[in-house]
Parts: structure tokens; sequence; C-alpha cells
């Protein structure tokens, strides 16, 4: 039987309609991911290290340590730095919605892009069965063409189909499953975020302002 090496670029060239889009698709995917990544980077483990090293010194009135410890380039420092810088001017409730305000700011803004993740997680399968049903399509018009049945009639437009289907599939993957990654870390950051917010306001109302 003679051997046959697929040319997987020139598959991916004849089915066009669909697998250049999920191309444009998996770049994108790659480039929200990397984004992501360097966005979120170290925001759960700064928001742990900034409550347990402010909030004690917030216990103690130690506001001149407590400011040097805040680092403005994450999110809690960000919200402590607000709040504490506005802690003499308003009273503890309209201090709980300011933080409540930046923490939504700031969870708004670590899950930028997501939605894009979404949506090429859940259009990239329907992609690549578009493309699947274009092949079929071309496969039964070169039988119609050619009047005769068999399988070397059909192969190309089978081929063309079979590339669009896996290929959306692999970029429906991938953009789920770091749609999903994302998510869960924005969730933790969230949670740490108000954990952090709850402990400096308890601080100031029990007599650290």
């Amino acid at each position: 039987m003679e051997n046959v090496n697929l040319d997987f670029w020139a598959l991916i060239q004849q089915g066009a309609i669909s697998t250049y889009p999920l191309l444009a698709c998996s770049i994108i995917v790659l480039g929200v991911g990397i984004e992501r990544v360097m966005a979120l980077r170290g925001a759960l483990s700064s928001a742990a290290r900034l409550t347990n090293e402010v909030v004690p010194l917030v216990w103690q009135q130690g506001w001149a340590d407590a400011t040097k410890r805040i680092d403005g380039a994450t999110p809690m420092g960000r919200i402590f730095a607000e709040v504490l810088g506005a802690r003499e001017k308003l009273p503890i409730p309209q201090l709980e919605r300011l933080a409540s305000d930046r923490q939504f700011e700031e969870i708004q803004g670590a899950g930028t892009y997501l939605w894009i993740l979404g949506t090429i997680g859940a259009a990239a399968p329907f992609i690549g069965l578009f493309g699947t049903v274009v092949g079929i399509i071309r496969a039964f018009h070169a039988m119609a063409l050619a009047g005769t049945g068999g399988f070397g009639v059909v192969a190309a437009g089978i081929s063309e189909a079979l590339i669009a289907t896996a290929l959306g599939l692999a970029v429906g993957i991938v953009a789920v499953v770091l749609y999903n990654f994302f998510q869960a870390r924005v969730d933790q950051i969230d949670g740490a975020l108000r954990i952090g917010s709850a402990r400096l306001l308890e601080a100031l109302g029990a007599g650290g302002r």
C-alpha cells in the first residue's frame, strides 16, 4: 500500500472558509491567555500578604508603617490605599461603600477579555462544523461532476471536512480550559479582596482610626 503524507497546510487552505477564521481565533486565544497571565500574576498572593502585614499595623495605629507596606500596583494595595487615605474624612459606613466600589472595579478589571475566551470556546466547534458541512457538500458535488462514486472522488472533500472539525474542536477546547482557569482565578481574587477589605474595615471600626 502506498504511503500518503498528509499536507495539513494544504488541507487548511482547502477549507479556508472555516479554517482561516479558526486560525485567527487560535491566535486571539493565545494572546488573551498570555495577557491575562501577566495581568493576574501575583494578585492573589499579594492580597494575602498585604492583609497579613497592613491590618495588624492598623490595629496598632501604625499609619506610617501601614502606608509604606501598601503596594499600589496590586488590586489589594489600591483598595487599601484608597480606604486608608479616606479614613479621616469618611465614617465607617461610607468607607465600606468605598471599599465595595473599589472591589467591584478591580474584579471587573481582572475579568477583562474573558468574554472573548468564552465566545471563542462556544463558537469554534460550530465554525468547524460549518467547515465540515461545506467539505461534504463539495465532496458530493465532485462526485456528481465525475458521474461516478468511489473514495477517490470524495477523498479531498472528506479530508477538508475532517481538518475543519479537528481544528474547531482544538481551538474550542483550549479556549474553554483557559476561560475556566481564569474565571476561577478571578473568583479567588474576589474572595481575597473581600476578606482583606473586611479585616481592614474591622480594624478601622474597632478604633484603629
